[in-house]
């Protein structure tokens, strides 16, 4: 009776546990599970890190000044992978909404100061790209490429550039404050289906498109800061209906000296596109890469300081072999000579040392083994990202 008391009593705490658990949460990875917006539903644009071909360097992209977000930037969680490769995510002042198309819409109006714009020349001659990110998928300008053979072939870029050069001076460049983002999107239409009552409908974005323009926007009457939070702001260069005009003039970067008022706009564009979400990615991973020649490089110059501090210890090694055998050739024929400075010379003085056991011989055979799991799961992690089989939605995975 007293045991079937004590399960009674165990039961009764189970059920009031149970009880206690109305709901539960849960997660999913971002760009690993398909994320389905609705209409009107506003979008979250990001932006990463300004990028170079010429340098393997990265920057803010607050370090130029563009337009901020209401309330200033956030800086958005990263995972380890990201920290470690550098990336940086920020909130960004775009405003997008699903399936909403809008042409010319103010982000800001920005002054810039001589010092900025000095700093903006700096980056625009070493042609940096400023990169975003929409639903974990990176922004990619649509270019023309040409190979070695001089045919011409259309594929992507990651990221879009900052300015636009002109004249045979490298310093003059056309600021490009006008982007025009165009998003593809999948519809998920259910109804009349099996997974009606299952799957809500929604878009799923399948590609992010960037391309930059320069426009020297103008403006009649007197300026409102405000009109950009409000959607009033009304551009003589511009039209919310039309887009912007054909023949409009560009934004020239005047000198070092000079301060200078720049008005950023942007288009936001929505087409429809067939292609699957599993299948967002394939663009990507077909593109031409433009930082090859950044890796093979790093490549060569490790190589080439790694032989070239082997050859220095090499060289330091048979130096002092040489000096010892040159020692021990000059030594007396008495045995007891001979037999007295192989004990005090050469490399008999370390014999003890290495032929000793060392403590601790359990925990440094752990930590061999250890370091040898180590690198071997690193040789199979950068064989399978070889080969392709790690995702690159998972940002920062191949580091973890």
């Amino acid at each position: 009776m007293m045991l079937q008391g004590k399960m009674v009593s165990w039961s009764a705490v189970l059920a009031v546990l149970l009880a206690m658990l109305s709901e539960a949460g849960a997660f999913y990875l971002p760009g690993v599970a398909p994320r389905k917006y609705r209409t009107g539903e506003r979008m979250r644009v990001k932006v990463n890190t300004l990028t170079s071909d010429l340098t393997p360097l990265q920057f803010d992209y607050y370090n130029i000044p563009f337009c901020e977000p209401r309330g200033g930037e956030k800086e958005l969680a990263e995972n380890l992978g990201e920290v470690l490769a550098g990336e940086r995510t920020e909130t960004s002042a775009y405003k997008l909404h699903t399936n909403m198309t809008r042409l010319c819409k103010v982000a800001c109006r920005k002054r810039w100061t001589p010092k900025a714009v000095r700093e903006f020349r700096d980056f625009a001659g070493a042609n940096f790209r400023a990169n975003m990110r929409l639903d974990n998928l990176p922004g990619a300008e649509l270019v023309v490429f040409r190979d070695q053979r001089g045919e011409e072939f259309v594929s992507y870029r990651l990221g879009y550039p900052l300015a636009e050069p002109f004249g045979r001076n490298a310093s003059n460049f056309y600021v490009n404050n006008h982007l025009r983002i165009t998003i593809r999107y999948h519809d998920v239409n259910t109804k009349g289906t099996r997974m009606e009552k299952i799957e809500e409908p929604g878009v799923l974005i399948v590609g992010f498109e960037l391309k930059a323009m320069s426009i020297d926007h103008k403006f009649p009457g007197k300026w409102n800061p405000n009109c950009a939070y409000n959607n009033s702001c009304t551009l003589s260069t511009c039209s919310t209906t039309r887009g912007p005009q054909p023949n409009a003039p560009k934004l020239r970067l005047l000198s070092n000296k000079q301060p200078m008022d720049i008005i950023w706009t942007y288009d936001v564009l929505w087409v429809h596109s067939d292609v699957k979400w599993a299948s967002r990615w394939d663009v990507y991973l077909q593109m031409q890469w433009q930082d090859d020649e950044i890796h093979w490089f790093s490549i060569v110059n490790s190589s080439v300081i790694l032989l070239f501090l082997s050859g220095m210890v090499a060289m330091i090694m048979l130096r002092i072999l040489r000096k010892d055998l040159y020692r021990y050739n000059q030594l007396e024929t008495s045995e007891e000579a001979r037999e007295e400075a192989r004990e005090e010379t050469g490399w008999k003085l370390i014999s003890g040392d290495v032929f000793r056991p060392p403590k601790y011989a359990a925990l440094l055979a752990v930590y061999i083994g250890t370091g040898v799991q180590v690198l071997g799961m690193s040789m199979f992690t950068i064989g399978f990202a070889v080969l392709g089989f790690l995702s690159p939605s998972n940002r920062g995975s191949l580091l973890l």
